[in-house]
């Protein structure tokens, strides 16, 4: 399975305006299981993307 179209530019996105920011993307990660990318910026920032683009930031 790969990471769907909405994914994949909510990724983008997101990756440059973290970026613009000046904060660091430690790691990226497609879980399979749940179908969702899993991004981490800094040491505190965990992001989660839907299937559909959303995003769970925490």
């Amino acid at each position: 399975m790969e990471p769907t179209l909405d994914q994949l530019k909510a990724f983008f996105d997101f990756c440059v305006r973290s970026s613009n920011l000046l904060q660091s993307i430690e790691l990226v990660r497609y879980d399979k299981r749940n179908k969702r990318i899993a991004i981490l910026i800094g040491e505190t920032i965990e992001v989660e993307i839907l299937t559909n683009g959303e995003m769970l930031i925490r």
